[in-house]
Parts: structure tokens; C-alpha cells; sequence
């Protein structure tokens, strides 16, 4: 069997070293790949890629060889500001009930303990389970407590085991049952199931692993959430009051007033038809309010489009087309321009070229806020009766805009919202991917005892 050293360099710059055993010379090129090495496959013992220095298969045990349902009620040794709420894991404040009477009916929940909390939700269909990791307080009775037996736990590797919803919710369905308000487990039940568990020293490089991966997470959803909020702030500053001519915010070397004229001055109508087939229905384009115009197929995983698309609209690079499908914020549609490859569209797109002077790239920026183009198009339009809109691709251009007189702000302008954008995918990439190699890393934790999938990897990352 051969065997291949790995070293692991996460996004936080943390290096780990890892040894890869496997029978099919499967490559392990990729982070995603390793993550989802670390564990066991269906029908195996022990993973394929280990951290450096562990060996052997991992053991089966039961909940019933680690935990022991635990029902010890409060003598209040723990106070009102003892009480610990399971469904965020943090300690009650300004709680009402405060006799001593109503404490003692409290469970004992400390550190390590893991709380059976049965309510229904879409991600946890039978209830779940949640590990106390905040220290020593109370529950209501109505959560069962269970405790660990063995010292050799590691808190931050069962954190994720007890919250992996493909384990635990097949689990779940078998040992609770359903009752006026919320499941019920039957602890009997829950301490037979098995599954299998590595050795405390490798519980710990796991657990250390996903929290590592947790906190980069957190760190790249903070980036990405600001980056919008920036986006969001400039598209407000660094354009004009709705028919204004001054905007807030101006690139040095621009002082002229904006200018405030009808759209029909900057796009005319584009009629173009795909009548002599130049373009197939894997040319097919949608329109996007998050990606903008986007191939079909790529976006939607297949084309909609009938036998024949030769009475599509042509779009090419660089025109404009506004989408009449009504979105939840931007209830009249959508104006976007076209930045990469040419193709066709639907009849029920309208299809616009920049006139000379004007930047597509500024007109998309513009309408890019839902209340500014909300606020151009209402006028403009009415709803049929299938809530489409009713409105001619000619009387689209008769409302009026903001613009600056010279091409050049409008395309830096463009220019700085395009950059901004790019910063914004590349944190949203970074997001999406360890959000991934997380997910495939639970889905594989204790794989034997289900059959999964594992995510596919995001390329051009």
C-alpha cells in the first residue's frame, strides 16, 4: 500500500503534516481533497489520510460506553444567572422565573455535557443535540443531559460530531419519538447506537482542525459582509440624489455637474435576431440580479430554451438588457450589461447599445441599487396579469438618469465598482471553499455508518 507525505497549509498559514495511504493511487492535490480523506470512508476503519503519527483502526463504541444520561437537579448551587440557553449556547439574563422552588426543577448542565433539545427544524428534522462549551450551570427539565464517562474527550472534536446532522439524525430517528410539542429521546435507546471514534490525541488534532477552519470561516464572512457594505455605501455617495447633478463623492480631476437627460440618449433599442442560427441553444443567456448575464447552463445547470432559438434576441458584449422577471427587492426587474462572451436571450428580454460617449459598465452600476431603479422603472411600467411587465422596449429608455459629461468618469466610475466586485468574488470564493471543505468534512465524519457524496470541488480558485 503506498503511502505519501502531505503537507497541509491552511488559509490562516497553519501547516500541518499528514501521511496518505491508499490502494487506488488517488491524488491528493487539493485541500478539499485532503478534508475529505481525514475520515473514515463507507465500510472502512480508520481514514485514508492521517495526521502524521497516528496509525491503526479507529474503535466502535456506543454512546453508552462514553455517556450516561445524566438527571442531577439543581440544589441551587447554581442561581438564575446560572441558567444556560441550549439553542445559542450562552447564560440567561433577566430571567422571570427566580423562586427557589422553580430552580429546582433545573438540571445540572456543566462543561462537556451534551443536552438533547427536541424541537423540529428544517436542519434537524428529530431534534438535536448541543454540547455545553461556555462552563457549569443549569437547563430546563424538559432537555435531557447526558455526560461524558472518559476523560479522554476532546470538546472541540465532539462539539462537531454531536452537531453532524447525517450521524446524528439517522441516529435521532430511531431512538426519539414524536410528541405534543417536540421530540422525546429514549435514552435507553440512544446509549446502544454505535459508531466509530479515534483515540483522544487524534479527537484533539481534528477538533483543533475544524475549529481552525470555523474561525476562518468567521474571518472571511466578516470581509465579505463588509466589502457589500462598502459597495452598498459608495453606490449611494458616488452618485447623485435620484435627478441630481452632484454626487457626494467625486474622483479628483472631475468638478462638472452631472448631467440629467432621458435614458433614450444613452442606449438605443437593439432588434438583432439569431434568424440565420448563428448562435445554439447552448448560447442561451440569463440574467441574474447576484452574477449578471450569465451562460444558462452554467448558471442554471441546463438550457430552457425550446427546439429553436432563432428568434432569440442577440446580446453581445457590451449591450444592455433589462429583464421584465420581477425580483423580491427589485419587483419591476433588472438592468444589467453584458460583460462577457456574446449570445442570445429570450424575446421577453428588451436589448439596448450604448450610444457614443456612454459606458455600458456605468449604466450597470447605476441601476445596480434596487431603490434607484425601482424608482426609474415604476413610472414606466404596469403589471399584466401574470405579474409581468408591461411595458415597450422604447418606453424603458423615456425615463431620465443621471450621468457625467465625460466618458472618462463614467468609466472610472465603472472601473472602481468593477474592482471592488473582484475583491468581493475572491472573498466570496475563499468563503464558499471552506465552507465546502467543512461541509465535506462533517459529511465524512463517521462515514461508515451512512453512504455520501462528497461535494463537488469549486475550480479556478
Amino acid at each position: 500500500m503506498a503511502e505519501k507525505e502531505i503537507i497541509l497549509q491552511g488559509e490562516d498559514g497553519q501547516v500541518d503534516e499528514l501521511v496518505l495511504t491508499t490502494q487506488d493511487q488517488a491524488s491528493c492535490n487539493s485541500l478539499e481533497d485532503c478534508v475529505r480523506l481525514l475520515f473514515p470512508q463507507e465500510g472502512e476503519k480508520k481514514p485514508r489520510l492521517r495526521f502524521k503519527g497516528f496509525e491503526g483502526d479507529w474503535e466502535r463504541f456506543s454512546f453508552g460506553d462514553l455517556y450516561e444520561h445524566c438527571v442531577v437537579k439543581n440544589d441551587l448551587t447554581f442561581g438564575k444567572d446560572k441558567i444556560i440557553s441550549v439553542a445559542n449556547m450562552y447564560f440567561l439574563q433577566d430571567v422571570n422565573n427566580s423562586d427557589d422552588d422553580y430552580l429546582r426543577t433545573y438540571n445540572v448542565f456543566r462543561l462537556g455535557d451534551i443536552a438533547f433539545e427536541g424541537h423540529s427544524s428544517k436542519e434537524f428534522a428529530h431534534g438535536r443535540f448541543v454540547e455545553n462549551t461556555i462552563g457549569d450551570g443549569i437547563v430546563s427539565h424538559i432537555f435531557d443531559v447526558f455526560r461524558p464517562k472518559s476523560e479522554k474527550y476532546d470538546l472541540m472534536f465532539w462539539k462537531y460530531a454531536i452537531n453532524n446532522e447525517m450521524l446524528m439524525g439517522k441516529i435521532l430517528s430511531r431512538c426519539t419519538k414524536a410528541s405534543t410539542m417536540m421530540n422525546d429521546i429514549v435514552a435507553d435507546e440512544f446509549l446502544k447506537e454505535s459508531f466509530l471514534v479515534p483515540s483522544y490525541e487524534e479527537q484533539k488534532k481534528i477538533g483543533e482542525f475544524l475549529s481552525r477552519l470555523d474561525t476562518q470561516i468567521e474571518f472571511y464572512q466578516q470581509q465579505f459582509d463588509k466589502l457589500k457594505q462598502v459597495k452598498l455605501a459608495c453606490l449611494e455617495t458616488m452618485f447623485p440624489e435620484f435627478n441630481g447633478c452632484t454626487p457626494c463623492v467625486r474622483f479628483e480631476g472631475f468638478d462638472d455637474a452631472w448631467k440629467v437627460v432621458p435614458l433614450s440618449d444613452c442606449l438605443s433599442v437593439n432588434t438583432e435576431k439569431n434568424l440565420e442560427g448563428k448562435y445554439g441553444r447552448e448560447d442561451v443567456l440569463s440574467v441574474s440580479d447576484d452574477f449578471g448575464v450569465v451562460n444558462q447552463i452554467k448558471l442554471l445547470g441546463r438550457s430552457f430554451a425550446g427546439k429553436s432559438v432563432l428568434n432569440y434576441r442577440v446580446l453581445k458584449h457590451g449591450d444592455i438588457v433589462y429583464t421584465k422577471s420581477p425580483l423580491k427587492v427589485k419587483p419591476f426587474g433588472i438592468i444589467k450589461v453584458n460583460d462577457g462572451e456574446s449570445g442570445i436571450v429570450s424575446t421577453l428580454y428588451a436589448v439596448y447599445t450604448p450610444k457614443e460617449g456612454v459606458s455600458a459598465r456605468f449604466i450597470n452600476y447605476y441601476f445596480a441599487p434596487a431603490q434607484r431603479m425601482n424608482k426609474y422603472i415604476h413610472p414606466l411600467v404596469n403589471k399584466g396579469a401574470k405579474n409581468d411587465m408591461k411595458v415597450s422596449d422604447e418606453n424603458v429608455l423615456k425615463g431620465t438618469i443621471s450621468i457625467p459629461t465625460t466618458i472618462e468618469e463614467q468609466e472610472q466610475i465603472a472601473q472602481f465598482f468593477s474592482d471592488l466586485d473582484g475583491r468581493i468574488l475572491v472573498q466570496k470564493q475563499q468563503l464558499e471553499r471552506l465552507k465546502q471543505m467543512k461541509q465535506s468534512c462533517l459529511g465524512l465524519l463517521f462515514a461508515d455508518n451512512q453512504s455520501i457524496t462528497p461535494p463537488p470541488q469549486i475550480q479556478g480558485i
